[in-house]
């Protein structure tokens, strides 16, 4: 039985294009099948990769996803398997890529591991979202990272109201707010001044965005919390909701967001149990000289 792998990469030159080909020979080599999205196989090639596959992604059934890309790479790959349990090993050749669980210095070995199926799965928490009018759905959606409400014109400012479990929290004015999964706090949450919350956490982040307030905190909810971000009636501005920046739908003034956790997780490949702490370090070249650990009885 064939063995396939959905490879999503957002290679833009020479360089990045040989390097698929590089991959896609690794996982051949390993009795992986490399396959692509619909179109993805002409673009490579019009950057100079050279690939024998010549396998499309379509309905097979999918073994894994490998991603060679920084994290918004990693939401591509995540919006294309949604719903369908496929698990999602990131390789890194971004800036940061926090999501990422290998870097290219390791990538025979992360797909070796692949290959040998000696790895771990965990899913990760991701947001379902509803855009209600009049209490009528209009749209639909999820995300991993975060769902955004942001103003739509630069001038103007976005009146809100904040409701948490059924009840009103605050009202202001501002320039959005976010939810975020415990993924997401170190992407757009972390740049408005959210708190990092370690993956293993079951939590929600509430982050309001350049509020005009007193009580304009950043909240750390449970995942049973029903989160919903109403545009005012008498909000001088239009409003925007994205989903993991990716998705986006219009919101007019009486527009109500419902936020909440999705009964739909994604799961990513885990190929080690180093902490958390060791990525965050590493990613964010947090500073660390001079840490001894603790010392050893005498």
């Amino acid at each position: 039985m064939s063995r396939n792998i959905l490879l999503v990469t957002n290679a833009q030159s020479q360089t990045q294009a040989s390097l698929v080909s590089d991959v896609c020979q690794l996982l051949s080599a390993n009795g992986l099948s490399c396959l692509f999205e619909p179109g993805e196989l002409s673009r490579l090639e019009s950057q100079g990769a050279e690939i024998e596959s010549r396998v499309e992604y379509d309905s097979q059934k999918l073994e894994a996803v490998v991603v060679l890309g920084g994290d918004g790479s990693i939401l591509r790959a995540a919006e294309l398997t949604f719903g369908k349990n496929v698990p999602i090993l990131g390789i890194n050749t971004g800036h940061v890529g926090f999501m990422a669980e290998a870097e290219l210095i390791g990538l025979d070995a992360a797909i070796a591991a692949l290959a040998q199926k000696d790895y771990k799965v965990r899913n990760r928490v991701a947001l379902e979202v509803s855009v209600m009018v009049s209490g009528v759905e209009v749209f639909n959606s999820w995300a991993l990272n975060e769902v955004t409400v942001e103003k739509s014109a630069r001038e103007r400012v976005l009146e809100v109201v904040m409701e948490v479990d059924g009840r009103p929290l605050a009202a202001f004015g501002c320039d959005g707010v976010l939810v975020s999964t415990p993924t997401g706090s170190t992407a757009y949450a972390f740049s408005a001044g959210g708190p990092v919350v370690w993956p293993n956490v079951e939590a929600l982040l509430l982050v309001p965005l350049s509020a005009h307030a007193l009580f304009a905190r950043p909240l750390v909810l449970g995942t049973n919390t029903e989160i919903a971000i109403e545009v005012l009636a008498r909000s001088a501005s239009a409003g925007v909701m994205w989903c993991d920046g990716r998705r986006s739908f219009d919101l007019s003034p009486g527009s109500r967001v419902e936020v909440y956790k999705s009964d739909t997780s994604i799961p990513m490949i885990v190929l080690s149990d180093a902490p958390f702490t060791d990525r965050l370090v590493r990613k964010f070249a947090l500073p660390v000289v001079g840490w001894r650990g603790p010392e050893s009885p005498n």
